[in-house]
């Protein structure tokens, strides 16, 4: 999809884990110091604009995933501030604790812009969905929500997928099927 080296996915890796820690100050040196000092170089590939998702995860269980859906600034700026929403700014959270960050696992979504899904029947959507498995911006009205692609993992039927979504969006559980907006999106995962 976007074709990352190894060496861009450790250094967003990096990114995220200073990002967080940086708020610490008995953990690490401040990532505004890090690049200063130039201890390490962002690759060209991350200075292009695209959408991204951190989402942070504590002995497999999620402790805080914030994110954007379209392309508002270079990845590795987003990646930064998102790492940090994710760390203090979840609203379903409390904010990291300190002796939290070693146990972290983090895994960054870099998103496709996403596109609308025209669809004839709710079949057809639900088909399309199960065999691709994107990430889906359910809208309708005001109310709007998404599931990234990793969703699937934990809700594996497009049925109940949607009607996650649907009460996600603050919308009655099978409003999926009443004319509400479809965008889909792919996500390169990047995990530690």
């Amino acid at each position: 999809m976007f074709n990352y080296s190894e060496k861009d996915k450790r250094t967003m890796l990096v990114l995220a884990k200073e990002a967080i820690a940086s708020q610490f100050p008995k953990l690490k040196m401040p990532l505004r110091q890090l690049t200063e000092r130039k201890l390490y170089k962002i690759p060209p590939t991350l200075k292009e604009k695209r959408a991204c998702f951190v989402t942070l995860l504590i002995n497999g269980e999620l402790r805080g995933c914030i994110g954007h859906i379209l392309p508002i600034q270079e990845l590795y700026k987003d990646i930064i501030e998102n790492a940090r929403a994710a760390a203090f700014d979840d609203p379903r959270f409390s904010p990291l604790t300190c002796e939290e960050v070693e146990h972290l696992t983090i895994e960054i979504s870099v998103l496709t812009v996403p596109q609308p899904f025209f669809y004839t029947s709710v079949e057809d959507l639900l088909h399309y969905l199960g065999k691709n498995k994107p990430g889906v911006i359910l809208s309708k009205g005001k109310n709007q929500a998404t599931f990234l692609p990793a969703v699937w993992h934990d809700l594996p039927s497009p049925e109940i997928f949607l009607t996650q979504l649907s009460i996600k969006a603050g919308l009655d559980p099978y409003d999926w099927k009443l004319g509400v907006e479809i965008r889909v999106y792919n996500a390169e995962k990047i995990m530690d």
